[in-house]
């Protein structure tokens, strides 16, 4: 590794805990995304937007290839945009449930109960629309290519569902296939490549979640030790 004064700063001061508390945080840190849930029934309640930015902006901590940052987050709020958006994901929506769909992808997911209609996407506070950007750079404006774009896009995306999961907001990420229109909706370049669809908000009071979802595999069989 290449350290020079002109490309590098000290770390600085790390803060680290004892054992102890390391087991501690990482427990209490388990305990409560452990509770997180991909639900489908919110609550029109109000989400202040200064939420949804500090959440983005934690989401923005992510690594990325050659710290490019390639995402982009259109957070749409307004009830218009969203019955928009909501129009056109059920048109992908229907042709995937009525004939794009295989059978065994139809199979997989009959235990969650999903279907073509998306009302929740007009009830929920807030749609954020994530995009996978292929040019840019590390500073705002640049026009260089961007690399392990869907790896940093990935990790972003998993911190802001931690992010809106800690401060209480429930979410579920939508994904629509194609996706094209958002870029129209969203004003985006055609160098922005949608993502995903995080709807988020308050969970409605009587909100359910399918059994099927709670199933999760053993640390065994999900990790090794060598």
């Amino acid at each position: 590794m290449k350290i020079s004064p002109e490309t590098h700063i000290p770390l600085g001061v790390w803060k680290t805990y004892p054992i102890d508390e390391m087991q501690h945080r990482a427990k209490a840190f388990h305990q409560s995304l452990s509770k997180r849930r991909s639900i489908r029934q919110f609550s029109d309640k109000p989400v202040p937007a200064s939420i949804i930015k500090t959440c983005i902006a934690t989401a923005a901590t992510a690594p990325s290839g050659a710290n490019h940052q390639p995402w982009f987050f259109a957070c749409v709020g307004s009830q218009e945009m969203k019955a928009k958006i909501r129009a056109a994901a059920e048109i992908e929506e229907n042709a995937f449930y009525t004939s794009r769909g295989s059978e065994e992808w139809l199979d997989a997911l009959a235990p969650i109960g999903t279907e073509a209609q998306k009302p929740y996407m007009e009830i929920a506070p807030w749609l954020i629309c994530i995009f996978a950007q292929r040019r840019g750079g590390a500073e705002a404006g640049e026009d260089k290519k961007n690399y392990y774009i869907h790896e940093s896009v990935g990790i972003a995306t998993g911190l802001l569902i931690a992010a809106l999961h800690n401060v209480g907001l429930a979410s579920l990420v939508h994904t629509p296939n194609p996706m094209q229109f958002l870029n129209a909706y969203c004003g985006r370049p055609k160098t922005e490549k949608p993502f995903l669809i995080l709807v988020t908000g308050y969970p409605h009071t009587d909100a359910y979640v399918p059994k099927h979802a709670l199933k999760k595999k053993t640390l065994g069989d999900i990790s090794s030790f060598l």
